[in-house]
């Protein structure tokens, strides 16, 4: 019986058959291969997830001459236990019960498509065996670099100050910036709103306790802890340290993100406009549009 009767028989094109079996050829790899490319990236961002970890491999996919697809990859990872746990955390840095002044949100409703057109600012906690310490953080929220950082073992406004004044140092551009933050009283001080205003900066702060409001700041925390290992207890403060310097090196050069078109944050930043990939996201019946 010829092959165009056999396809007939089952209702399937001639075309169909012959897709399938050259996309049947296609997808022969060597998992040992496989297995050594994606454990190389992850010595150095080990919670890189699946679908990020398939566009960073393209080139070596070619030059090992292997055909893959998506979701054979995915496959490939769940087979072979590499896919990577979720792990929620919280801990509460922000103190917004204080007689300072607070201000509106302003960014609520502006579509983000440049660098350094909002700063988002926030705080998390880090531990070592002997004490608690914070990492003050400045992240870029079109390109998602984080512009300005502080590690210490309080939660002052000096020491907030100094991640600003990083950022400040690094600035590129002269266009308009928006600086949004909780409003914990670090950001609200008189010293910390006195430098953004002498660098022509916008204040906005959150108005709600709802943690979409600063979603980019959040997301950042939790990247750095989750991928990076901060959430670990280090031996001493020499440790954390080298760990979170090594962390935000490898986040701004290697890690990409979806949002930004599958590039880092140190390229993103450099452009002149980013179309950011938005996701919608239900909150308290209503719907967010969420650049992550």
């Amino acid at each position: 019986m010829a092959t165009y009767e056999i396809c007939e028989l089952f209702g399937y094109t001639k075309q169909a058959f012959y897709k399938r079996k050259s996309n049947a050829r296609l997808i022969k790899y060597n998992p040992d291969i496989i297995r050594s490319l994606v454990l190389n990236i992850r010595k150095q961002l080990p919670r890189t997830g699946g679908k990020k970890l398939y566009i960073m491999l393209q080139e070596d996919f070619i030059k090992h001459n292997i055909s893959i697809g998506r979701d054979v990859f995915l496959d490939f990872l769940k087979t072979e236990y590499l896919q990577v746990p979720k792990v929620r955390r919280y801990y509460k840095t922000t103190n917004s019960r204080h007689w300072m002044k607070r201000y509106p949100n302003l960014i609520n409703n502006i579509p983000l498509n440049r660098p350094e057109q909002v700063w988002v600012a926030d705080i998390t906690y880090l531990r070592t065996k002997e004490k608690t310490y914070y990492l003050h953080l400045l992240t870029d929220a079109c390109s998602k670099k984080i512009v300005g950082y502080q590690l210490a073992d309080n939660l002052m406004s000096s020491t907030t100050i100094k991640a600003l004044q990083m950022a400040l140092v690094n600035r590129t551009t002269h266009h308009q910036l928006i600086h949004h933050s909780d409003r914990g009283l670090q950001y609200c001080s008189r010293e910390y709103t006195e430098l953004l205003r002498q660098n022509n900066i916008l204040i906005s702060m959150t108005e709600e306790s709802d943690p979409y409001e600063n979603a980019v700041a959040e997301r950042v925390n939790g990247i750095l802890k989750e991928e990076f290992g901060l959430h670990e207890a280090f031996k001493n403060y020499h440790d954390l340290k080298k760990q979170v310097n090594q962390a935000i090196k490898l986040y701004n050069n290697l890690r990409i993100h979806m949002s930004i078109n599958m590039t880092t944050p140190n390229l993103a930043h450099q452009q002149k406009s980013i179309e950011l990939k938005q996701w919608k996201k239900i909150n308290r019946n209503r719907i967010n549009s969420v650049p992550i």
